[in-house]
């Protein structure tokens, strides 16, 4: 499940089907909120549709609604979390070797993934204590707050980075990819038809998203 957004506006939320690529639930919103994400699972559960798991974009607190539910945090926009705060192209090699060990996720199980982040921290930690000084105040900070952010995204995350290979039986997928598929083909298709006032742009969503659904 993930939102996609159009302009300022309105965002898109979508529930799809791993298996079948169907689309099983979808909401107009306004805001990407963890209740719109509950309401759109009661909604699924009241159905009688059997949730096996979930896989998101690690919203903070997402993963407390649904305890009973295997929870995969997106591999992909744990990346992307990453690089929002070291960039492409870190500079220094605490960062540099950061970001190395999150683009290989994919490639690592929980065990190992978190040996590496340790010895990370270990390495670096003199580093990423680092503090800063105003010499007028004496006032302190952290130096490198990006660097401490990244890092604290991953430890954070980490529990729910590789639920795909505890419950290895149930083929819950590592990223929303196939989400962010179905997203770039809705807006390819809605760009095509560029001009479209907002009622018009609503319509031409759901007419798109009911050929993608449950009939």
């Amino acid at each position: 499940m993930d939102t996609t957004y159009f302009g300022r506006k309105f965002g898109l939320m979508i529930f799809m089907d791993n298996t079948t690529r169907t689309v099983l639930y979808y909401a107009i919103v306004s805001h990407e909120t963890n209740s719109a994400y509950k309401q759109g699972i009661d909604h699924l559960a009241s159905l009688g549709v059997d949730i096996q798991s979930i896989t998101c974009d690690g919203r903070r607190g997402l993963r407390t609604l649904f305890t009973h539910t295997p929870y995969q945090m997106c591999q992909f926009h744990q990346a992307q979390i990453v690089t929002r705060y070291l960039t492409r192209r870190p500079k220094n090699s605490a960062s540099i070797e950061l970001r190395r060990l999150t683009l290989e996720i994919k490639l690592l199980d929980k065990e190992a993934f978190i040996q590496r982040l340790d010895h990370w921290y270990v390495t670096h930690e003199a580093y990423l204590n680092e503090r800063s000084t105003n010499e007028y105040t004496g006032k302190t900070w952290y130096t490198h707050k990006r660097l401490r952010s990244a890092y604290r995204s991953l430890r954070t995350n980490s529990d729910g980075l590789f639920t795909c290979q505890e419950y290895d039986h149930l083929d819950i997928p590592n990223t929303t990819n196939s989400l962010e598929g179905l997203f770039s083909e809705l807006k390819r298709q809605l760009h095509s038809h560029h001009g479209l006032n907002e009622r018009r742009k609503l319509r031409f969503i759901k007419e798109f998203l009911g050929l993608k659904s449950l009939k």
